[in-house]
């Protein structure tokens, strides 16, 4: 393979290059894959030809990852890389047989590991299910991309496939490149000292396990998924834009609370997900490649403080820390002292996805849905996804957390949303999150130890146990 270009790594990428390193042998928790569900006639070469075509015009397609005997890893960018294609055809077996072996064609897909030196870290796999229904599965390292990256490969894909995989009918791409020049430039030094600053008097992590995250063994998640009411998601809605808050900062205040409330601390870290997406630097929407940054959040939690005001206190806390996101975790942690400060994560998922766009199709072939899946190392990770009605999931190692501990931790959630909506005005130390049944079995059936007792004297209760136990 001729190389084309030798780059640095973004943060992130350092850190899923690390985990890839550490636990290389069992799944890796980072393939990613999203499946498109495809409609009318479909020309699977033509469909071959425009995918192949994205990795020729996206560079960051075409990284592999290097560290062996370096100072510091890079990821070497190929000039050109045939990309992996499968055709499977299911179209003669029945709906419910389908099912079953689609299943286990993305188990297998997103169990099968990359060499993340060798590229391209993506593969495409077309299964027929009848003569005008295709699903297209894409996996991929999420060293490769981000979330936000994935509608904007599916809508050049689609113009693609129109176009013959003529690279020249979309305009010019911007270069992930850039964005890492742009990294190159910040001023680490004022970064590295705000984040002291923020962090500064942390007593100690804050930890729902024992174990720090990387001594584990590599296990793929499990998954709850609950939609707010329409009730609630409007509720938040309306109050977020009043108050001139995000729905994000919704989120990371009440699992703040919560996780003060579950490990008994009134000063509480966690991890949360921010898009890294500069806007001074032109083209950054449609760039495609790994934006994103985990970051710690900093909370105190006063009881006195009300719902109103620490929400504020949330948005403002990220505000303060917006020009300093460029940092590695890596870093700040070490600068911290305290090792890993946190075994949760918190996402929110805001694309700027145009899902009637994409679902208009490509002359006759028409994209009927997507799904998607990602996962963490993370003990616990939040999801939370805006639409018509907010999307939560919670992915959970099942060898930590069972699922009814998962589920709880939803509906404890899911409790302190509706205090947000409805009682700005109360203290966050005053906020209830238990249900009535837990409550009752905290309060009566725990408690409930009377039972009958002798009517009888001291004297006489000590004659009885010399009768019972007379060599005692």
């Amino acid at each position: 393979m001729r190389i084309e270009d030798i780059l640095p790594l973004s943060p992130l990428q350092e850190g899923l290059l690390f985990h890839a390193l550490y636990a290389a042998q069992g799944p890796d928790v980072y393939t990613t894959q999203f499946d498109l569900g495809l409609q009318g006639r479909l020309d699977g070469e033509r469909l071959k030809t425009a995918a192949q075509a994205l990795l020729q015009r996206h560079a960051s397609l075409r990284a592999g990852f290097q560290h062996d005997k370096l100072e510091k890893p890079v990821q070497i960018i190929v000039s050109a890389v045939t990309l992996p294609w499968h055709c499977i055809d299911l179209s003669g077996l029945d709906a419910d047989a389908q099912t079953a072996q689609l299943a286990g064609i993305v188990a297998t897909e997103r169990t099968h590991r990359f060499d993340l030196t060798t590229p391209p870290l993506l593969r495409c796999t077309l299964i027929r299910l009848a003569p005008e229904r295709h699903r297209l599965l894409v996996t991929s390292h999420h060293i490769l991309m981000d979330g936000w990256s994935v509608p904007v490969l599916i809508r050049e894909l689609l113009t693609l496939y129109t176009k013959g995989g003529n690279i020249d009918a979309l305009p010019p791409v911007a270069r992930y490149r850039d964005y890492l020049a742009w990294l190159a430039a910040q001023d680490r030094a004022a970064a590295a000292a705000a984040w002291q600053q923020a962090l500064a008097g942390l007593e100690e992590p804050t930890r729902l396990t024992a174990e720090a995250t990387t001594s584990r063994a590599p296990l793929v998640p499990e998954r709850i998924t609950v939609a707010l009411s329409e009730a609630l998601t409007s509720g938040l809605t309306q109050q977020a834009r009043q108050r001139g808050l995000t729905l994000n900062t919704y989120v990371q205040a009440t699992w703040a609370i919560l996780l003060g409330r579950l490990t008994g601390h009134d000063d509480v870290v966690f991890g949360v997900t921010v898009a890294g997406r500069p806007p001074e630097l032109p083209g950054i929407e449609n760039m495609v490649g790994l934006f994103i940054n985990t970051l710690p959040l900093r909370l105190k939690l006063p009881p006195q403080l009300t719902m109103g005001d620490f929400l504020a206190h949330v948005q403002d806390r990220q505000s303060a820390l917006s020009l300093h996101q460029h940092l590695g975790l890596a870093e700040i942690q070490q600068r911290a002292g305290l090792g890993e400060l946190f075994d949760t994560l918190v996402v929110f998922e805001n694309y700027p996805v145009d899902r009637a766009g994409l679902a208009a199709g490509a002359n006759e072939l028409r994209l009927s849905d997507i799904a998607g899946h990602d996962a963490t190392h993370y003990p616990l990770t939040l999801t939370a996804a805006a639409g018509e009605r907010i999307e939560i999931r919670l992915d959970h190692r099942g060898d930590l957390f069972d699922r009814a501990a998962a589920q709880t931790l939803l509906e404890r959630l899911t409790r302190l949303l509706e205090a947000a909506v409805a009682a700005p005005e109360r203290p966050i130390g005053s906020l209830d999150i238990l249900s009535a049944a837990e409550r009752r079995t905290l309060l009566v059936d725990w408690n409930d130890t009377a039972r009958e007792l002798p009517r009888a004297t001291l004297p006489e209760l000590f004659a009885a146990q010399a009768r019972r136990t007379p060599d005692a």
